[in-house]
């Protein structure tokens, strides 16, 4: 049995090749469109979040700052407390009179801590419709480091910012003060001494918590 192959003329191989190429050349186009599109979505959905995220950011660090001022400000007179008893211990002042001298000072017998409220609404936005998948590497490993060191200071403050203290103690000091009773001096420095440290380690974690926040915004938070 013979088959013979039918011969297309050549204009017809030439059209075809021309179709051909069109509708390859159509797709290809298609797909790099399709792409550029996507791609310039993702750039505008990643300023957009880090826009977003840098002003919480500096929202945040502003708080921080506000709360270290009002910390110092509120140790002062602690410190002024505790100089003025111990100076009077290394005198040898009667208890008597270190009461009276207490009694004259009592206002300063206060504990008064501040501590900011860390913002992460934009930073969960872009966790959760991740765009922060779309950010620069460098930059968002910024980001979820200053958003670490948050929730690690929130969690101290939660949990162990009140561990050294002995409140109870505080609180019946304080009573029998304002209630003109005498107190021990040594009792009543080794509270004020654990009210000084809750202080202090509550700026020490908002400032390493500054730091992360800072490190995290373009030019140093400035």
């Amino acid at each position: 049995m013979h088959f013979e192959v039918p011969k297309l003329r050549k204009h017809s191989l030439k059209e075809f090749a021309q179709h051909y190429l069109m509708i390859v050349l159509s797709i290809l186009t298609a797909l790099g469109l399709e792409q550029w599109i996507e791609r310039a979505h993702h750039r505008h959905a990643a300023e957009y979040a880090s826009t977003q995220i840098e002003a919480e950011l500096r929202a945040n660090l502003n708080d921080i700052r506000t709360s270290k001022q009002v910390n110092a400000q509120n140790l002062g007179p602690l410190n002024e407390l505790n100089d003025a008893i111990i100076a009077d211990v290394r005198k040898g002042v009667p208890d008597k009179l270190i009461n009276q001298h207490v009694q004259s000072l009592q206002g300063k017998f206060t504990l008064s801590v501040n501590w900011p409220t860390f913002a992460s609404q934009a930073w969960d936005v872009a966790v959760a419709n991740q765009s922060a998948t779309w950010i620069d590497t460098a930059t968002l490993r910024r980001f979820s480091a200053a958003y670490a060191a948050q929730r690690e200071a929130a969690t101290w403050v939660t949990h162990d910012s009140t561990l050294a203290l002995d409140v109870p103690r505080m609180v019946a000091l304080r009573t029998r003060i304002q209630l003109g009773v005498d107190i021990d001096p040594i009792e009543f420095l080794s509270v004020v001494r654990q009210m000084i440290n809750t202080n202090t380690q509550t700026q020490l974690h908002l400032e390493q918590t500054e730091k992360q926040v800072v490190a995290a915004l373009p030019a140093g938070g400035n």
